[in-house]
């Protein structure tokens, strides 16, 4: 049986911890669906169109994964790409807590909803995209937290005055 793992999430901006977890997600599955929240209410920094080009280029070297912009319930994307489980990381207990939350929402959705949770690689379980997206705003130096792409289109974002 093929499996399809969905990684859901913002990716405003796409960290080395993402990437990190994909990579490994992609020797788990037979395809990786990295599917990227328009998310409005989180007010993200970069356009899901560049959200989706920056995860894209991020992940090229991969060929079992394929990037994706969605809007709506997740658990109907779920169904939309007939997934066999949703890929959530976790870095701290706290995440746990909200993620087991979701995946029970979830799980009483549609009962065939799976979660697979997996914690990043120790070097890079403090990166967090709210915290990179705070250091960038204020022309800190990401490029150890985010892939190159990321961080040049943060400098772009700077040099266009976008903030």
């Amino acid at each position: 049986m093929a499996t399809k793992v969905l990684y859901p999430g913002t990716f405003d901006p796409i960290t080395n911890g993402h990437v990190d977890l994909v990579v490994r997600a992609s020797k788990m599955f037979d395809e990786v669906v990295v599917a990227i929240a328009a998310g409005h209410h989180k007010n993200p920094v970069f356009s899901l169109e560049q959200r989706v080009a920056l995860a894209e280029q991020s992940l090229s070297d991969l060929k079992n994964i394929k990037v994706i912009g969605f809007s709506g319930l997740l658990v109907n994307l779920f169904q939309e790409q007939q997934a066999t489980a949703v890929l959530r990381g976790l870095r701290a207990v706290s995440d746990f807590e909200y993620e087991f939350q979701l995946a029970n929402m979830n799980r009483q959705l549609d009962s065939q909803f799976e979660s697979v949770f997996l914690t990043p690689s120790e070097h890079l379980s403090f990166v967090s995209s709210t915290l990179v997206r705070e250091i960038a705003r204020l022309k800190g130096d990401v490029t150890k937290f985010v892939p190159k792409v990321v961080s040049e289109a943060f400098a772009q974002k700077h040099a266009q005055g976008g903030w």
